[in-house]
């Protein structure tokens, strides 16, 4: 086989895994992270189609898999297994409780679609990255998931929150970004300062996510710095 079939081939698989990892991919996306054509990734996406692979265009939006197509599990090579072992030790790092319980779930789950001599060997790995240290670090929130999940659900929530002055307030917010700079922060619209504010995740005393949606902020996190910073 060719060079350009054998590198086109690779393309195909990880354009797949675009599909499997987003609900809506562009062609300019794809060409722009494969370093094709528009052209091309559209030749690609036929070619996926004739194989199969129940592809659907929505009008102005992109391509989406057919709702329950399942895709078979992603598998990875030793050092990408590597690289997401290593990163663990970076998330148990977080002081906040729910992000590495969820974290270390979806390693469990990943290790699980190993192949058994890239599962043996990553596990040898942890067992040699890990400290103790780390791993019982004191946690002091356990907020992260939940916000995470209000998030990409635009749903309302309700906190009490305590300032650095130690004031208590009680708020409703609409979760938009989450960002970490050696502490966790959380952007938000602040219904009752009518306007965005950053808050601590360890700082929320209370917290209760609100069955009632709120309208998307249609911005980037580029967007937003560069509007109200």
């Amino acid at each position: 086989m060719e060079y350009s079939e054998v590198n086109r081939l690779s393309r195909l698989t990880a354009i797949l895994v675009q599909f499997q990892t987003k609900r809506i991919v562009t062609a300019t996306e794809l060409s722009q992270k494969f370093q094709v054509s528009k052209r091309t990734i559209y030749r690609d996406v036929k070619a996926l189609e004739k194989a199969g692979i129940p592809i659907l265009t929505e009008e102005g939006k992109g391509y989406t898999l057919m709702e329950g197509y399942k895709i078979p599990p992603v598998m990875f090579t030793e050092k990408q297994a590597n690289a997401l072992i290593l990163a663990e030790q970076l998330v148990l790092k977080s002081k906040d409780a729910s992000f590495v319980k969820d974290y270390s779930e979806a390693i469990d789950k990943i290790k699980s679609i190993l192949k058994y001599n890239i599962k043996d060997k990553t596990n040898l790995l942890a067992d040699r990255t890990q400290y103790n240290q780390v791993i019982n670090q004191e946690r002091n929130s356990n907020n992260l998931s939940d916000l995470q999940y209000a998030l990409t659900n635009y749903n309302l929530v309700k906190i009490e929150y305590i300032n650095k002055e130690n004031r208590v307030s009680n708020r409703i917010i609409e979760p938009f970004a989450i960002l970490n700079s050696e502490n966790w922060y959380l952007v938000a619209w602040c219904r009752l300062r009518n306007e965005f504010r950053f808050f601590r995740p360890d700082r929320i005393q209370k917290m209760e996510i609100l069955p009632e949606n709120f309208e998307p902020h249609n911005m980037t996190l580029q967007e937003y710095f560069d509007k109200y910073h």
